[in-house]
């Protein structure tokens, strides 16, 4: 359980997220994210990332039981914070980052995949940013990385999934396989970026970023404050905690 990066083939570092069962990122794990990307962009042999993970889904978002679990609000800061370095880290990763997304990619999960360079995607994936029911704001950014304003708007409001084939439509999600070829699929688009010249692709990832039109850093820690705000507020807690009383219903009615 936790991270684990390894060199597939030349040039290409796998980074794998597992936090069974279903990747609900504790916040030590946001940091072991950043600290694994920004590892593989420093290694000068190491032409692309690719991100995947383990379980049912790629990402279920931060781990809500821990914030809830400990008093005041220093969870939900460290929390904020380690999200903030693993998405940093993705975009700011010198080379290219491939996200492999299988089943579920929720709130973080958003943050990681709307940072990456390349996006391919399970024929089960969903996509979505439960935060409004969750009592706090984020993401947002990412989000509108992957799709055009007014659906992002819709989608943040309703707490609504999209489809790994509706973001293929858009173009934000490159491929869409089975989940049985998903690493095959992942792997052999990272092959064709490791088999160009490093200084080239190095060259290339900071000039896209430096084209980008949004400044993702800023944008993400602009609604953060809003996050603050509600938990300070008390609003957060209450929405948080009637969340788990809705799933502990739920469990007890199977």
């Amino acid at each position: 359980m936790g991270i684990n990066r390894h060199s597939e083939s030349t040039g290409i570092t796998v980074v794998t997220v597992d936090y069974p069962p279903v990747n609900a990122i504790p916040t030590d794990g946001w940091f072991a994210i950043a600290d694994a990307v920004r590892a593989a962009g420093r290694d000068p042999e190491t032409k692309v990332v690719v991100l995947r993970a383990e379980n049912r889904g790629f990402n279920a978002g931060v781990n809500i039981k821990e914030i809830q679990s400990k008093p005041g609000h220093q969870a939900l800061i460290d929390a904020n914070h380690g999200c903030f370095e693993a998405f940093a880290a993705v975009y700011d990763c010198p080379v290219p980052v491939i996200a492999v997304v299988q089943g579920f990619c929720l709130g973080g999960g958003i943050g990681l995949v709307g940072n990456a360079d390349v996006v391919i995607a399970s024929d089960d994936a969903t996509f979505g940013l439960p935060e409004v029911d969750r009592g706090a704001l984020g993401a947002a950014t990412h989000l509108s990385r992957l799709v055009p304003q007014h659906l992002m708007r819709a989608l943040f409001y309703t707490a609504s999934t999209i489809t790994a084939q509706q973001l293929h439509h858009y173009g934000s999600v490159y491929q869409v396989v089975p989940r049985a070829e998903l690493d095959a699929a992942a792997m052999e688009v990272a092959k064709n970026i490791a088999a160009k010249d490093g200084r080239v692709i190095r060259a290339a990832k900071r000039a896209l970023n430096g084209i980008d039109v949004q400044d993702v850093h800023r944008s993400y820690r602009y609604e953060q404050g809003f996050t603050f705000e509600l938990n300070l507020a008390g609003v957060a807690d209450e929405i948080r905690a009637r969340f788990e009383d809705d799933l502990a219903a739920r469990k007890a009615g199977e």
